[in-house]
């Protein structure tokens, strides 16, 4: 009952509640990085979601488009701004992603949508992560997010589509907010936003 159909009505009406809610920040970080990032305040990437499904994630944009002499981006660090820092630190740049989920693309609660060229790398096992909808949070990103082995978080991507409930679910969002406050699994010893390394097929 609950992942065939009260998921998604609690989804579509939490994140509906919540952008209402947070649209006046919505609005200030979105002039905030038109300014910075040159009239370029969002990040619109393709991603794998349900049964794979190709769709457009939107996200603010943090980092500029620096790159070095020979054409290639600058490493991560090197390319946040300001205001992109703040914005990360606070998790804020995960607000329209909340159009996401109204829209039905994602779920508040799922595996995070990754890179589509990562799917012909997973294991039969580990591409089962796609038989849900992805999410803003997941029981990855709550167990050590960018501190943690690409096998780890696959292990607990599939757990969660084993074991989905609005129990499961619930906890998740308790551990999401725990780790944002105390910002577990999000920095480099120096401070500096940690960027998971690419997935291989063997990491």
């Amino acid at each position: 009952m609950y992942s065939r159909s009260l998921k998604r009505i609690l989804d579509f009406t939490l994140s509906l509640i919540g952008f209402i809610i947070l649209l006046p920040v919505f609005m200030l970080i979105t002039i905030l990085l038109f300014f910075f990032n040159k009239g370029k305040p969002f990040f619109v990437q393709e991603r794998p979601g349900k049964n794979e499904r190709i769709f457009n994630i939107i996200k603010f944009k943090t980092m500029n488009n620096k790159r070095d002499s020979q054409g290639n981006l600058l490493p991560d660090v090197d390319r946040l701004t300001p205001a992109g820092s703040f914005v990360r630190k606070t998790s804020l740049d995960e607000i329209p992603q909340l159009l996401n989920v109204i829209k039905g693309d994602m779920s508040l609660i799922g595996p995070r949508p990754l890179m589509p060229k990562y799917l012909s790398l997973y294991s039969s096992v580990q591409r089962r992560r796609h038989e849900v909808r992805p999410g803003i949070t997941g029981l990855a990103q709550c167990n050590g997010r960018n501190a943690i082995s690409w096998k780890r978080k696959f292990e607990y991507d599939v757990w969660y589509v084993d074991n989905m409930s609005f129990t499961v679910d619930f906890k998740i969002v308790i551990l999401t907010v725990k780790k944002i406050i105390l910002r577990e699994g999000i920095y480099r010893d120096k401070g500096n936003i940690e960027s998971m390394e690419a997935f291989n097929g063997n990491n």
